[in-house]
């Protein structure tokens, strides 16, 4: 990796330990990242969206064996989330009690992504804790795919790792266990015919 982009890590990583967030690039869109154990961190990132505190948010982590840190799939679920992550797919499964309350909106369900993004990655791993996994965008709003698309607000309140263009299509959100598939973005087809099978 390019030094002067470590130094970049090394600022984002701070960032998340003080409690701040970050902008940083996945396959998909650029996220918007913080401490997602961290109940006033979480509520940073929901103020800097805009975002209603009923919406739950998603939380990235670096490998499917460290979601099940924060999480309690069952077998099929991480059958499931072993076929497809890392990858553009958000897995939606039991939490554990040390994700909190306002990251789900209260449910006791969250939204599991590994982002299969070199940046992405290198960053959950040196941060060493789950980040929240939500667009950098202002709700209602388009998801970036180059940082200059991305609101001067939540530019200017982050430490932002510019990546270049990013993939585009969102994710695709789904809870295995009802087959239940909550939004149809990348690989939608590939979790319709794994769903059939298994």
């Amino acid at each position: 990796m390019d030094p002067d982009f470590d130094l970049d890590l090394d600022a984002a990583v701070d960032a998340i330990a003080d409690g701040e967030c970050v902008v940083y690039p996945t396959e998909t869109v650029y996220g918007l990242g913080a401490d997602a154990r961290s109940p006033d961190a979480v509520g940073r990132v929901f103020d800097l969206k805009g975002r209603s505190r009923d919406k739950p948010v998603s939380l990235g982590v670096p490998s499917v064996d460290a979601a099940r840190e924060y999480t309690r799939p069952t077998e099929r679920e991480v059958a499931f989330m072993r076929e497809f992550l890392p990858g553009p797919v958000t897995v939606v499964v039991e939490r554990r009690e040390s994700v909190p309350d306002v990251l789900t909106a209260g449910r006791d369900r969250v939204g599991v992504r590994v982002p299969d993004h070199d940046v992405a990655l290198e960053l959950l791993e040196r941060a060493e804790v789950p980040l929240t996994a939500t667009s950098a965008n202002r709700s209602g709003q388009g998801s970036a795919r180059v940082v200059g698309d991305v609101d001067p607000a939540i530019r200017e309140a982050c430490v932002v790792l510019d990546a270049g263009e990013t993939g585009g299509a969102e994710s695709t959100v789904v809870d295995v266990s009802s087959g239940e598939i909550h939004r149809s973005g990348a690989l939608a087809g590939d979790v319709e015919a794994w769903l059939d099978v298994h």
